[in-house]
């Protein structure tokens, strides 16, 4: 049997006094898409900067491809160019183009030529539904949408092994995060290796091969879509999702 293409190994990590992961740990196959949720404070968001090394784990290891990338030694920037990450606020460079924005981190960390550069961020750009009339607009010109999207692009480009996405639709208006979440979906369609932090249950439910539930620093328990949103097994699970069904209605969305 194939090893994970990411392994999460009982991680833990305090700032200051306040544990914020208690020993998670979490597996994920090449070509999966798992989603984690859980309430605020259950350290999701801390979860994936651990795992991209944005966040130093206090304890524990992340292996990568059967890699430990927490082991001392191991280079940041080689780590951080297999890992795409998308965040909830965007960080594109607002100094630079749409395509500025892809184009930078291949010459720069691929060592592409400007040429294959400028290919491989157009044909990005293109997958995630950014028209070419865009490619010279500034991050300020376009939609939270279309930012987001260029994001995602940024790391489609990359060619990463795995992408990370924490909340990445939670900074958009309500009729933008439609667009962003058909371009999860043609990813995970595709077999992109995606973990994903959300509160959109309704995208979880369509395509996620597991849904991962954190509560105060761990994962408490994980399964496949319809296995834990309609019968998990933990009661801190139930009460979980029955309060995002009282909120939100059918769509279950959770506020992190």
């Amino acid at each position: 049997m194939a090893a994970p293409l990411l392994e999460v190994d009982d991680v833990h990590k305090k700032f200051g006094n306040l544990a914020v992961l208690k020993g998670a740990s979490l597996k994920v196959d090449r070509g999966q898409t798992k989603v984690i949720i859980g309430p605020s404070g259950a350290g999701k968001s801390t979860l994936l900067r651990c795992i991209n090394l944005l966040v130093k784990p206090d304890s524990g290891r992340v292996l990568l491809d059967g890699q430990e990338i927490t082991a001392k030694g191991v280079k940041l920037s080689t780590v951080r160019s297999e890992i795409g990450f998308v965040f909830q606020s965007f960080n594109l460079f607002m100094h630079l183009t749409a395509i500025d924005n892809i184009r930078l981190g291949l010459v720069k960390v691929k060592k592409m030529q400007p040429e294959e550069a400028t290919r491989a961020a157009s044909e990005a750009l293109l997958d995630v539904g950014i028209d070419r009339s865009l490619f010279g607009h500034f991050p300020a010109q376009l939609s939270g949408g279309q930012q987001q999207r260029v994001a995602i692009a940024r790391s489609i480009a990359m060619k990463t092994k795995i992408i990370l996405l924490d909340e990445p639709t939670s900074a958009l208006d309500p009729e933008l995060i439609g667009e962003v979440l058909r371009v999860m979906e043609q990813l995970a369609e595709s077999h992109t290796t995606m973990l994903a932090v959300t509160h959109e249950i309704g995208f979880a439910r369509k395509v996620a091969d597991e849904i991962i539930f954190m509560d105060q620093g761990k994962v408490l328990e994980s399964g496949p879509p319809d296995s834990l949103l309609s019968s998990p097994k933990e009661e801190r699970t139930r009460r979980f999702l029955s309060k995002m069904e009282d909120l939100y209605g059918s769509q279950h969305r959770e506020g992190d």
